[in-house]
This record gives structure tokens, sequence and C-alpha cells, in this order.
């Protein structure tokens, strides 16, 4: 199956990588992906179809932070989103957080 290829979105300091959901079986590329492009955070939006074990042995921190797709997010959701970017784009200024939905399109 082909998947959409990750995109970067930068804006001053902060930089954002948009990328798809991918299976164990994928998970080797997705990490050079995430690597490739500085992630040291992933947050999932969508629920957990691979094993973050792999992803954090490199070093990236996972949350798993899922809502239903078409739906906006919860407010406590919002809520550790913005923390999570005030701390991590000012503690790591120019470090890339990627998120993930099923497709890298919806949520």
């Amino acid at each position: 199956m082909n998947r959409p290829a990750p995109v970067e979105i930068s804006y001053d300091c902060l930089r954002f990588l948009i990328t798809h959901n991918p299976t164990n079986a994928q998970l080797g590329r997705f990490i050079e992906d995430l690597k490739n492009y500085g992630v040291n955070t992933l947050v999932r939006v969508c629920a957990a179809t691979y094993d973050k074990t792999p992803v954090e042995q490199e070093g990236i921190h996972v949350l798993d932070w899922p809502f239903d797709d078409g739906s906006a997010p919860p407010d406590q959701l919002v809520d550790d989103w913005l923390s999570l970017l005030q701390t991590k784009f000012r503690d790591e200024p120019g470090s890339c957080v990627a998120v993930h939905c099923v497709a890298g399109l919806g949520r």
C-alpha cells in the first residue's frame, strides 16, 4: 500500500512532521523517517496499530492521545498539546514534534 510521504511544517522555531500511521511491518522505514527529520517526540492521535517500543528505543518519546476521527479533540487534550509545545520549543528550540492519525490526513 502506498502511504503519503511525511510533510514537515515549520514556523519560526516550531517544527512539526505530519505522517501516516505505520504498521509493524513498516516500522523500520518509519523510524528512519522520524530520525531523518530530527523527531524526538511523536504524538499518536489514533488507536495504536504498531508496537511503540522500537520507536522509544531510538530515543523518541511516544505519546498516545487518541480521539475520534472527524471530531474536535477534547479540551484536556488541547491543553496537553499546547503545554507540550510550549515546553518542547522553549527547552529545545528547533526540535521536531511528529504527529499522526491513521492516514496523515484527518483529525
